[in-house]
């Protein structure tokens, strides 16, 4: 075969559906979110021991960012109350990574309009963290626009995380992402707050988040939740779709119903850059046993929280009463 029909034949050339599955694509990150939404099931009380243990299986797995925990406002605080990972002093986060000293990147999520960014957020020359997450309702993405602009010129790489989608009206939701879009966020992610997102909301709001973002050169990412067991499949589907920036956590562990688990996650992106075998061993020794003790994942009073697009904090505040009541009970409460 000649050289031109060898260029022909490969510029014609169409992605056969195996080598789509048995590929992956470079430009993904995982963020890897055990400590900051597992904390939110023990007020942020993990012991150093199991973050540096979890710090040290994002290193071995290859994982491209690990939130450490939150940048909360310490006005007020009541001793006791919160772990050190609701306020991720820069003190705190090096005596688990020292200079971190490792590829893995180190991010923090601060709420807009519950944290003191300006103080409590040091330029990046003085921090060993890399990026900064800013979490913002539709109503508070003001805030979240000057957050994101002080974390960039302090240095740091940015995205943000636009809560409760589900629960936007489209043309809200369209003006709030024109705005974003021109930020200083280097992505905007689709967060599944509630966990009731099914496959064609999902493809809904990715391809409408990336109209925007790559028009603005900016990255999508997905953040869900696992109330109707769809967190790893909505997740597939911002991949599909073209999200390149995807959260997760150690066996799902998280808020209620938790989150995408890593576990899967990872074995299904193919990325040989991923390493699965030290995610297993970290869930087996450290993770799996805590599960009775915060009895996070799926359950039925968290599945009727999503099913109805509802937050979770009933269906929480359910599974914490030492004496349940009927589920049938809860079930016509939260529908009344």
């Amino acid at each position: 075969m000649s050289k031109e029909a060898k260029n022909s034949k490969a510029k014609t050339h169409k992605e056969s559906p195996v080598e789509r599955w048995l590929s992956y694509r470079p430009e993904i990150r995982v963020v890897d979110c055990t400590i900051r939404d597992g904390g939110l099931m023990n007020n942020h009380k993990f012991d150093d021991s199991l973050v540096k243990k979890v710090y040290e299986t994002c290193v071995a797995a290859g994982v491209d960012y690990m939130e450490i925990g939150y940048k909360a406002s310490r006005k007020g605080i009541v001793a006791g109350e919160h772990g050190a990972w609701k306020y991720s002093r820069e003190e705190d986060i090096r005596r688990i990574v020292g200079e971190n000293d490792s590829k893995l990147k180190l991010c923090v999520m601060a709420d807009a309009e519950r944290c003191d960014y300006k103080e409590d957020i040091p330029p990046k020359k003085d921090s060993v963290v890399d990026m900064i997450r800013v979490a913002t309702y539709i109503y508070q993405i003001p805030t979240a626009i000057e957050m994101l602009k002080d974390a960039r010129d302090k240095g740091y790489e940015t995205t943000v995380n636009l809560m409760a989608a589900s629960t936007i009206p489209d043309r809200e939701l369209g003006e709030g992402l024109e705005l974003l879009a021109g930020s200083e966020a280097g992505a905007i992610y689709v967060v599944d707050s509630f966990g009731a997102l099914y496959s064609e909301q999902v493809h809904r709001l990715v391809k409408k988040y990336l109209h925007y973002c790559k028009a603005a050169g900016k990255e999508v990412g997905v953040h869900m939740h696992n109330n109707l067991q769809l967190a790893f499949a909505n997740t597939i589907d911002g991949i599909v779709l073209g999200a390149n920036m995807l959260d997760a956590t150690l066996a799902g562990l998280g808020r209620g119903a938790g989150n995408c688990p890593l576990e899967l996650l990872i074995g299904f992106l193919h990325n040989p850059k991923y390493n699965l075998r030290p995610v297993i061993d970290c869930v087996q020794h450290h993770i799996e046993p805590m599960r009775q003790k915060l009895g996070w994942g799926y359950d039925l009073p968290y599945m009727l929280t999503g099913l109805l697009n509802q937050h979770p904090r009933t269906a929480i505040k359910y599974n914490a009463a030492e004496e349940k009541e009927d589920i049938v009970k809860f079930y016509d409460m939260v529908t009344e």
